[in-house]
């Protein structure tokens, strides 16, 4: 009779706590070697916490481990990657002063003669990039790399470690579409090879592409494990949030009026004298979103700083026809809000929230000089926490109580209180950025109803956001943009995720030859330019 085959991974009965939040509650789960292994479930749902304690970085209040059929124990990350792990993290974990080889066997080397450590690694990872499809220049610095290449570079250090076992927390944040594909034949190779992937991602496309087997968290416990050729997105959905989710956004066809907001010529140099922008023009009318796909670093951050007030720039802008102050007075926030913009900013915990001021005095930051919230020379209290009450309530923040400190609001709620902020304002325009980014699946369902129903009010929208998929379902035109540039312009039903990868990637026109390479051309040489840039 003949031995079943044990699992690459066995997990029993795993529970951590970090004071009184239980984040793993007797998780058990069996990863069969071989197979790419997804983990999905909404933000707090466990999935880091749990991989954390497989590499080591947390040790279980309870439960076990088992690699290839043996009990193991891990207790730091060494001990993982005796055990044959290796995880890539979502930030990599790279010098980037140093070349790949240095960074490849940095805390492998055989002895302090570092010469032969050097070249048995350079002979290594000839041979693991042929193998692999992880073709990287052993001798270029870290920070000359574009972002895929740098994941290639996390790859073969586990590689090169023997690991047989990979980690991969949210692999695709910062690919470019080709990037992704490319990553999804490297993991194919490494399937191909007998090695076993455990891959952590929100994106349910991903997950019915790359996957054999997905398992659900939802709040700390295991909830399914299941065959990913007999699930949909759908119902992997379902499982994650509880109930049923719509996946794609519901909207009528635009009608667009007058432009509210129009650009031309726009430019701006950061601190240290390098050119974001780079001559950015564009529109955005009534009625319509207007959504700015790109990967991030390539100037849609800068774009939102310069409209919203928070940077000075060079150009014209005219919001309904009147043009802005784009440096000195009357160029901040505060102008830009009295003319009729709102701005959802990216990153809202530093710069849409005050994380120990309450709910309801996150909710009037930016517009507590309206003189609705006046009384004498103090502030009417009173009716800033009413209205505070009210919004919560229509925004569905959980809990809806406004005396919380903002820190204390899961991601998802902190964006709907900075949603209700600026859409109740009833803007002109409405600037947002990545408006989804680390909130769960379901908050991102009302999120998008919400900038829809905005819209369909008349309202403009520009939407700048790194998830291709957001921006095919809520814009009505994408521009894309490219090393500080608009690189072009398309109509969502007129395009595809291909076209707009290589676009986002500096590539226009018909690419010669293999688009990838293309694509790795052009970022490599951005890449080199924007470290020349810094010497």
């Amino acid at each position: 009779m003949t031995d079943p085959i044990a699992p690459a991974i066995e997990l029993k009965g795993i529970s951590k706590a970090f004071g009184p939040v239980q984040a793993n509650k007797d998780i058990s789960i069996r990863v069969m070697p071989g197979t790419i292994h997804g983990i999905i479930g909404e933000n707090g749902a466990g999935k880091s916490t749990l991989m954390s304690i497989l590499y080591g970085f947390y040790k279980a209040d309870a439960g076990e481990v088992w690699i290839n059929g043996r009990k193991t124990e891990i207790p730091d990350s060494q001990a993982a990657i005796a055990a044959g792990i290796g995880m890539v993290f979502q930030h990599f974990k790279l010098v980037q002063n140093f070349t790949v080889l240095e960074n490849v066997i940095l805390g492998a080397e055989d002895g302090p003669m570092l010469g032969t450590s050097l070249a048995r690694a350079r002979g290594e990872l000839r041979a693991l990039a042929e193998e692999y499809e992880l073709s990287v220049d052993p001798d270029q610095l870290i920070e000359n790399l574009s972002v895929g290449h740098q994941q290639r570079v996390e790859i073969l250090k586990a590689l090169y470690r023997k690991a047989d076992i990979l980690i991969l927390d949210e692999p695709t944040g910062v690919l470019t579409p080709a990037e992704a594909d490319h990553l999804f034949r490297i993991l194919d190779n490494l399937r191909a090879e007998g090695k076993t992937i455990v891959l952590i991602t929100h994106k349910l496309r991903e997950i019915m592409e790359i996957t054999d087997t997905v398992s659900v968290m939802r709040r700390g416990e295991m909830t399914a494990t299941v065959k990913t050729a007999e699930t949909s997105p759908e119902q992997l959905a379902e499982l994650m949030v509880g109930r049923k989710v719509l996946l794609r956004v519901d909207k009528v066809p635009a009608r667009p009026g007058d432009a509210v907001l129009r650009v031309e010529n726009l430019r701006h140099v950061d601190s240290h004298g390098v050119e974001r922008l780079k001559g950015i023009s564009l529109e955005v009318r009534a009625g319509e979103i207007l959504g700015i796909a790109g990967v991030a670093g390539n100037g849609q951050s800068e774009l939102l700083e310069v409209l919203g007030g928070y940077a000075d720039a060079t150009g014209t802008v005219r919001v309904n026809g009147k043009e802005i102050a784009l440096s000195g007075p009357g160029s901040d926030g505060g102008a830009r809000r009295a003319c009729g913009i709102a701005h959802v900013p990216e990153d809202r915990q530093t710069e849409g929230l005050i994380m120990a001021y309450t709910a309801w005095e996150n909710t009037v930051f930016g517009y507590h000089r309206d003189p609705r919230y006046q009384s004498g020379v103090l502030m009417n209290n009173a009716l800033i926490r009413e209205e505070a009450q009210d919004k919560m309530t229509r925004y569905d923040v959980r809990p809806p109580n406004p005396q919380l400190a903002a820190r204390n609001f899961s991601g998802g709620n902190q964006q709907k209180i900075v949603l209700a902020r600026e859409i109740e304002r009833d803007p002109d325009i409405l600037l947002i950025g990545q408006p989804t980014r680390g909130v769960d699946i379901g908050a991102i369902e009302f999120i998008h109803q919400e900038i829809v129903r905005l819209r369909d009010k008349g309202k403009a929208i520009l939407l700048v956001s790194v998830e291709l998929d957001e921006i095919f379902s809520l814009s009505d035109r994408i521009a894309v943009m490219f090393d500080g540039r608009i690189m072009g312009e398309r109509l969502p039903d007129e395009t595809d995720q291909t076209e707009l990868g290589l676009l986002m990637a500096g590539v226009t026109g018909d690419p010669s030859g293999d688009p990838i390479k293309a694509v790795e051309a052009s970022l490599e040489d951005k890449a080199a330019r924007e470290a020349a840039s810094h010497d």
